[in-house]
């Protein structure tokens, strides 16, 4: 598990094609690697990976398998590109953000970027069937980082969010543009809470709908 918030920018400094998956070497902050494990879980870039191999103390391989490659936007990472890192977390750490499973439900892309002062406001477009699960002033984790939801518009299926000076020195949001793709993990509470309700409902109004269906055609 993990509390989605981020503990650093890592870089790709390896990318290679073995066969059915591909193997990322990436090279951390300081200090971030210490006491790190082979079969320890790490988010990148809000994708839970396990650390195959370590180089040294400041390297780790991490082996992805296609199916991951293809859902996620590490398909696309090349030597250099930087990442947003956590280490998971502790029993009895404190959670800052909110419990991330790194087990990423869709890819968005970024629509456009706003730059109040001291802000940076990120307008992400969602494919419409996941709107359902995105409310603001709720939590949602983009890029492994745990943000709230500052407004959504699901007749035009989009939400934003604020970015304070703080998050975008410790993530790589500052260098976002407007066609970036990007990993999101919906907030699993509300994920139930959905689901559980449109079910009821759909079991309870189910067997009525010919005759509403019926009703509504001779308006």
């Amino acid at each position: 598990m993990f509390t989605g918030i981020v503990q650093g920018v890592a870089r790709v400094d390896r990318v290679e094609d073995l066969p059915g998956l591909r193997r990322f070497t990436l090279e951390f902050p300081a200090g971030f690697a210490a006491g790190l494990q082979i079969g320890a879980s790490v988010s990148c870039d809000g994708v839970c990976l396990t650390v195959t191999d370590l180089h040294d103390d400041t390297r780790a391989y991490f082996d992805v398998m296609r199916q991951t490659l293809q859902l996620t936007t590490l398909g696309s990472f090349q030597k250099g590109d930087r990442i947003n890192v956590e280490r998971a977390a502790k029993d009895g750490a404190e959670i800052g953000g909110h419990p991330l499973s790194g087990h990423i439900d869709f890819r968005a892309h970024l629509a456009s970027v706003r730059e109040p002062e001291n802000n940076r406001v990120l307008r992400i477009a969602v494919p419409p069937q996941w709107m359902r699960y995105i409310f603001a002033k709720g939590y949602i984790a983009i890029n492994g980082a745990s943000l709230t939801v500052s407004d959504a518009d699901k007749n035009e299926n989009w939400f934003e969010v604020w970015l304070i000076p703080e998050t975008l020195r410790m993530t790589t949001f500052a260098a976002k543009a407007a066609g970036d793709e990007l990993n999101i993990e919906i907030e699993r509470q509300t994920q139930v809470i959905v689901d559980t309700v449109r079910a009821a409902v759909d079991e309870r109004l189910g067997p009525l709908m010919p005759a509403i269906d019926k009703l509504l055609a001779g308006q």
